[in-house]
């Protein structure tokens, strides 16, 4: 027999019966059972005594809790059966109680079948037996089991009154049967109202938590700590709970309902809501740092500020710069009061992008809020009115009527770097994501304030370059002199479109028809080193043209450079062609060793001593002389032709030898295809390269 079916007959034993399927129940005269109610909560003994002191009854939970069967005991004396001794006068006088028609209440030892006594709460009823005379009832409980129901039952009587946490008992409908004052509290709803409800009826919005509850008493499996947020768009009043709940198990293990606990965790968790979003603001702003200013090219940043802000901060950004501080300063004042778009983003697809053209101006309305925070320099917070004007032209209404259908929150951000407005950063959010709160409001402002420090940082470099490019075209003149004896060219290109290097090339016609050839390499970029290029550039032409020797000419451009202070340093060659003879003088500081490549393409460097780089001091060049034969090539250039990072530089020169395998070719064309051949993918510096091929004699 199962458990459950072995319950179900004593449950029928109560009362004097044995179950039985096929028609009304039957069973053995003389034996009591459990009463089902208490089967599981508390069990109890019952047994029967008739008016001559024996028993007549014995139950199947009196046999579970004494030892005794009803084989055992039916027809014996009860006292001597289970009275102990020292209690045989007590169970007499209680005996005499009951047979007047008094029931008593009491607590008595009662002998167990292996000669210990148990405690129990007993109550006697009086009872008639067969006979008609009064014999005694027994109801019987063991005493510690009654205390353990007793403090159970007062500590669930204790959560339900005082615990801060809400509780709830639902029946199998998933309706209240019992709620405490926390959980009324929660809800809003008296406990009153709660019963007979349902969940949705007293909270609606709390559809999800039902369905936890449904999941809870059909698998039988308790769900702890589902967070639920009530359903209301008003932050302040947003509430957010963790539940937990466990099935309500009854008779054979029967799921009967669903015990619930609540737990206001609103607090707590705006607390790590607010304690994440900090750590998501300060890795944005770090984040920042290596993503804006990575270059110092104006477009490139302000396209760095809009992938900052966009989607984290903002759906909308558009970084718009002055043209009167970002033009020279001759062009400066036609262009006031002109913005122009530097870059753009717009998450929402539906935004007509015809309108947000990078490039685009527009002419700042007078006296507009645009005009307002550019004048003061403070950001400001926009409304849908002073959007409107700041979108210029009459074809410019699609925006605008996009921007008042869609947009929900806006702020204009003045981007002032060093004491100067330069222009201004406008951010949006859509209606549908939440305004910008103070935290937010900060962050943005921080990142524009750092953008603007990188776009100013660029316009400076910008405006820097754009000088030095000028000082270097004046003092470097291109164009190569015709000369006696040599075919020459050269090239100068710089290692990118920001950085201006001082790397260059000259040919000096001296006396006798012969030639002064000059290749240099000035440490470091920008307006001082190419005003350092064009004082070495003059300093090697007066000393050339003084017919000074190749040696000595590099041991006085030494001592120039030393002039000019500690830090400075470069490198250069020398060479001195006789046209009559052949004849090559060279001396080099530092510099790369030249290559000879004659017209059969043997290729050969001239690995003689280079001597320390110009600025260096102690400069003791050693001279070196070659033939150069008729239709023979020498081919000077600077160290960023073979060298970059992560590259070996035997490497450099292996594809510089290659590239001159073919000298007869026309000269132009031998130099194009040895750039394009030896050239790095990604140049790490300026390039310059002179190439000089002897006429026959």
């Amino acid at each position: 027999m199962t458990s459950a079916s072995h319950r179900g007959a004593r449950a029928h034993d109560a009362i004097g019966e044995t179950p039985d399927r096929r028609g009304p129940a039957v069973g053995p005269a003389g034996v009591a059972g459990h009463a089902g109610v208490f089967q599981d909560l508390l069990p109890l003994a019952l047994w029967v005594v008739d008016a001559d002191g024996r028993l007549v009854q014995w139950s199947l939970a009196a046999q579970d809790l004494l030892g005794h069967t009803p084989e055992q005991v039916v027809g014996q004396d009860a006292s001597r059966v289970l009275v102990p001794e020292e209690n045989l006068g007590l169970a007499d006088r209680l005996a005499r109680t009951v047979r007047t028609g008094a029931a008593v209440v009491a607590r008595l030892p009662v002998r167990h079948r292996d000669g210990t006594v148990v405690e129990m709460e007993m109550w006697h009823c009086p009872i008639a037996d067969v006979q008609g005379r009064t014999g005694v009832l027994a109801i019987a409980a063991e005493t510690s089991a009654v205390e353990r129901m007793r403090d159970a039952l007062a500590a669930l009587e204790g959560l339900f009154t005082q615990s801060p946490i809400g509780l709830a008992m639902l029946g199998p409908d998933l309706r209240f049967l019992r709620v405490n004052e926390a959980l009324a509290r929660m809800d809003g709803v008296p406990v009153a109202e709660h019963v007979g409800r349902s969940v949705t009826e007293v909270a609606p919005g709390a559809g999800a938590l039902e369905s936890v509850m449904r999941q809870v008493l059909d698998q039988g499996e308790a769900v702890v700590d589902f967070r639920h947020t009530s359903a209301t768009t008003d932050p302040e009043r947003q509430r957010t709970w963790s539940c937990s709940y466990a099935p309500l198990l009854g008779g054979a293990d029967q799921r009967v309902g669903v015990i619930a606990s609540l737990i206001d965790i609103t607090e707590g968790q705006r607390a790590h809501l607010e304690a994440e979003r900090a750590r998501r603001r300060l890795a944005l702003l770090a984040e920042a740092g290596t993503q804006m200013g990575s270059t110092l090219d104006l477009t490139q940043t302000a396209q760095e500020v809009v992938r900052v802000l966009v989607p984290r901060l903002a759906d909308s950004a558009d970084v718009q710069l002055l043209e009167e501080t970002m033009a020279p300063d001759e062009t400066a004042a036609s262009a006031h009061g002109v913005a122009r778009r530097a870059a753009a983003a717009f998450t929402d697809p539906a935004a007509p992008a015809d309108h947000l053209t990078v490039g685009m101006t527009m002419q700042v309305p007078p006296g507009s809020v645009y005009e307002q925070v550019i004048s003061a320099g403070r950001p400001m917070n926009l409304y849908l009115s002073d959007i409107g004007p700041l979108i210029p032209g009459p074809d410019a209404e699609q925006l605008r009527e996009y921007l008042y259908a869609h947009v929900g929150a806006a702020r204009l951000v003045p981007l002032v770097a060093r004491g100067t407005v330069l222009g201004a950063v406008v951010v949006t959010r859509t209606r549908g994501r939440e305004p910008f709160d103070d935290q937010d409001t900060l962050l943005i402002d921080e990142l524009v304030a750092r953008a603007a420090l990188n776009i100013d940082n660029a316009r400076m470099y910008g405006r820097e370059r754009d000088a030095a490019l000028t000082l270097q075209r004046s003092l470097m003149n291109p164009s190569l002199p015709s000369v006696h004896g040599l075919e020459l060219t050269g090239r100068y290109l710089p290692a990118g479109d920001h950085e201006v290097g001082c790397d260059w090339f000259d040919a000096i016609a001296l006396p006798g028809g012969r030639t002064g050839l000059v290749i240099g390499d000035v440490m470091g970029h920008g307006i001082h080193a190419a005003a350092v290029m064009g004082q070495l550039r003059t300093a090697v032409r007066t000393l050339a043209r003084r017919d000074t020797p190749p040696d000595q000419l590099l041991r006085y451009l030494d001592a120039a450079v030393a002039d000019l202070g500690d830090n400075e340093m470069a490198t250069c060659l020398y060479a001195v062609h006789y046209p009559v003879t052949g004849d090559c003088l060279i001396a080099r500081a530092g510099h790369p060793p030249p290559v000879i490549a004659d017209e059969r393409g043997n290729v050969a460097f001239l690995d003689g001593p280079a001597g320390p780089p110009l600025g260096v001091g102690r400069q003791d060049c050693e001279l070196q002389q070659t033939v150069l034969a008729p239709h023979s090539l020498l081919v000077v250039y600077t160290d960023g032709l073979i060298e970059t990072r992560g590259t070996d530089l035997d490497d450099g020169m292996r594809r510089l030898a290659q590239a001159l395998r073919h000298p007869g070719r026309p000269l132009e064309k031998v130099c194009d295809d040895l750039l394009a051949h030896v050239m790095p993918e990604v140049a790490d510096d300026d390039v310059a390269v002179l190439l000089a091929r002897a006429l026959p004699r």
